[in-house]
């Protein structure tokens, strides 16, 4: 009875332990993250790392495309989970919304005094805080001044801006582009441009006490949509085509071979810098940008961390110091040119630029003020899945392969049965 009372405590004490993750502790000074952008990589390694020098990290980089199919399983599980992650804009709130995430309220509540909007609340879930981001994407039009001058009498934005100040002044504002140039300027080179803006019009998102609700913006996108498709506003290329970019440089033509002239493109931050300047160098300089007709976000990436992390401190201090500390935001913003989300540090640096491709216009305090307007409540964890269904109705109106009311049908009845909503 002794022996088997002895070997059933040594075994207690091996199962406690196991238990206890073999008596191993984690290392403070050690964090993993894994990431679809080398943005993280550059931030941790060439300027936290300088920091905080005690500090290892192991990174990982995966393609934006498999890197949800490869956090999922490890986050469910717990097994081989990394400490930090980034999130991307499609699909930031499916993590948010999961319960797997770290809470970092804390971190947002010493800081919301200097913070824009915005991007905590895409991070924020009933009430808590679970992502963060360094960066704003606030959307613009931009627009050909050579073209403004040409039609409109000027490239003044405080002018032009007039002609676009909503959906019926931007398409009132389309027919008169194709009325004074015999059909030769449209508007834009393709419809798609428009979604972002109706998105960010909306008043309410697209699930509402569990139910699909239609923002009537999404109509309005869905009427105008068809009106600049028929009426030949567009240049009727999809985006991220090569009629898309050809028009950048003022090279689009229609099915006719005949010349077109686009007007105006929409784009966030990134857009500027590695669109239309990467696509259109020689057009530098013959561009404006203004808010257009309504405020709107496109991208981004937000920093969150597993609940389950063995380095809490340590992984709340690194998404502190990359989202709100204010040495490292000025210095990378600039280094980069990247528009942050820390809005003393905007304040601090937006006087100083002047952007040549522009016409010397100040993009950063342009793109700062539209930050402020940008609804970040509008965003959910069902979006990516739902709006894929919408595209699909709103190309089914656009080219008359449905009435309105059916496409509308459609894609509720979609909804239901694949979402179930």
């Amino acid at each position: 009875m002794k022996r088997i009372f002895g070997l059933l405590c040594l075994a207690l004490v091996l199962f406690s332990f196991a238990a206890c993750g073999g008596g191993e502790k984690a290392d403070p000074n050690f964090l993993t993250i894994w990431s679809f952008t080398d943005e993280l990589d550059d931030m941790v390694h060439n300027y936290y790392a300088k920091a905080y020098p005690d500090m290892k990290f192991e990174y990982s980089l995966t393609a934006t495309e498999q890197f949800p199919n490869k956090l999922d399983p490890v986050l469910a599980s717990g097994q081989g989970a990394p400490d930090i992650f980034a999130l991307e804009a499609a699909f930031v709130r499916k993590y948010v919304e999961s319960g797997l995430l770290l809470d970092l309220t804390d971190i947002y509540e010493a800081n919301k005094h200097k913070l824009l909007a915005y991007p905590v609340e895409i991070g924020t879930y009933e009430g808590r805080v679970y992502g963060m981001s360094w960066q704003a994407c606030p959307g613009a039009m931009f627009y050909r001044r050579s073209l403004a001058i040409k039609y409109l009498g000027t490239d003044d934005p405080a002018v032009v801006q007039s002609y676009f100040t909503n959906g019926a002044k931007f398409l009132e504002t389309a027919a008169l582009l194709k009325e004074l140039s015999g059909g030769a300027c449209v508007v834009v080179s393709s419809g798609g441009d428009l979604y972002n803006p109706f998105l960010g019009a909306r008043k309410q998102p697209w699930v509402v006490n569990g139910k699909l609700f239609v923002d009537p913006a999404m109509e309005q996108y869905m009427e105008i949509s068809k009106t600049i498709w028929d009426n030949r506003f567009e240049g009727q290329v999809g985006q991220w085509s090569e009629g898309w970019f050809a028009g950048m440089r003022g090279e689009l033509q229609d099915a006719s071979g005949r010349n077109l002239e686009v007007f105006s493109y929409f784009l966030p931050t990134w857009g500027l810098h590695y669109v239309l300047k990467t696509n259109a160098p020689d057009t530098s300089g013959d561009w404006a940008m203004i808010p257009g007709p309504y405020p709107y976000r496109w991208g981004g990436t937000w920093i969150g961390a597993y609940k389950g992390t063995k380095n809490p401190e340590a992984a709340k201090e690194l998404i502190r110091y990359l989202t709100v500390e204010d040495s490292f935001l000025e210095a990378w913003a600039r280094d980069k040119g990247d528009m942050v989300s820390n809005l003393a540090v905007v304040d601090k640096i937006k006087g100083s630029y002047s952007e040549p491709f522009l016409g010397g216009q100040n993009h950063y305090a342009e793109f700062a003020e539209m930050a402020k307007h940008v609804d970040g409540k509008l965003v959910q964890g069902t979006d990516q899945a739902v709006e894929g269904l919408f595209q699909e109705a709103t190309n089914a109106y656009k080219l008359s392969e449905k009435s309105m009311e059916q496409a509308l049908a459609e894609f509720r009845a979609q909804a239901e049965t694949t979402l179930g909503l």
